[in-house]
């Protein structure tokens, strides 16, 4: 297997690698993790961390609520800078949710018991309940 000065290689390299490589995981260890949850599909098949990837393959990672859905272009053994690793997949993935969406309205934490009339209508006023029962009543 040979191995350019840049990090890229002609060979099949690891699944993990390859994520943490190109930067889709800020570690190794989260990208191992994540295959060993079953969160990385290598053409539509859950795989483990030690699966070779190679070019044309597509990669489904799940992470952090989000699916990234890229296409090996070119393999990378190490890790490289961000405009490079940018080089290495071509991303068909779906848009992030807006931020609204992501934060969830209202939720309290376990434990903490019966919410007050206050939390209560706080709640509803996050969720937007607040108008309809005003309008409804």
């Amino acid at each position: 297997m040979a191995e350019a000065a840049n990090g890229t290689s002609t060979g099949p390299v690891r699944v993990d690698s390859w994520i943490w490589s190109v930067r889709l995981t800020k570690t190794r260890s989260q990208a191992g993790t994540a295959c060993r949850a079953g969160h990385v599909q290598v053409n539509g098949e859950r795989v483990k961390a030690a699966h070779q990837v190679k070019v044309g393959d597509e990669v489904r990672l799940r992470m952090d609520g989000r699916e990234r859905i890229v296409k090996v272009a070119k393999l990378l053994r190490k890790r490289v800078g961000a405009p490079v690793a940018a080089e290495a997949y071509i991303d068909n993935s779906p848009p992030p949710p807006a931020r609204a969406d992501v934060l969830a309205a209202g939720v309290r934490d376990r434990g903490l018991g019966r919410p007050t009339k206050r939390d209560r209508r706080e709640m509803e006023r996050l969720r937007g309940l607040a108008e309809s029962r005003r309008t409804a009543g």
